[in-house]
């Protein structure tokens, strides 16, 4: 009867030992991972400096829009996202300006993403082309982005 305990319990040892060996390989992949890049712990200033880089009517477009964007959700944080201007909440991204440059379109776009509580029926919209600002788009930007993070 010995004999058959003895089996188990190395066979008990083998599992442990694998997932030991487990437990290592997740903290040497964890510490192999980089830390929050200079643009992700300060996402202020790097919106910022991606607008700056923008050129001439784009960069006033995204001033404008940041603005109205801080004035209007002061719950989102601004941050990049795959290398756009974007306003997070929660650390999810809600709503981020692309200007024409970026994949070379006809005109800017600003968007929200599927964390943005615009659902509105079985349809609705999710993009807007921005040729440019106006009082009109500013209100109706404005307005959006508070009933996007409500």
């Amino acid at each position: 009867m010995s004999e058959k305990k003895a089996p188990d319990k190395l066979a008990h040892a083998k599992g442990t030992q694998k997932s030991a060996k487990g437990t290592k390989q997740a903290a040497k992949k964890a510490a192999l991972r980089p830390g929050p890049r200079a643009d992700e712990a300060d996402g202020e200033s790097a919106v910022l400096a991606k607008i700056a880089a923008m050129p001439g009517p784009y960069r006033a477009m995204g001033e404008r829009l940041h603005a109205i964007i801080k004035a209007s959700a002061s719950a989102l944080t601004p941050r990049l996202w795959y290398g756009m201007p974007a306003y997070a909440k929660d650390g999810k991204v809600v709503c981020f300006f692309q200007s024409a440059q970026k994949f070379k379109t006809r005109y800017a776009t600003f968007g929200f993403s599927d964390k943005a509580n615009l659902d509105e029926g079985a349809m609705w919209p999710t993009a807007f082309a921005l040729k440019e600002l106006t009082a009109a788009e500013e209100a109706r930007i404005g307005a959006l982005v508070k009933k996007a993070v409500s």
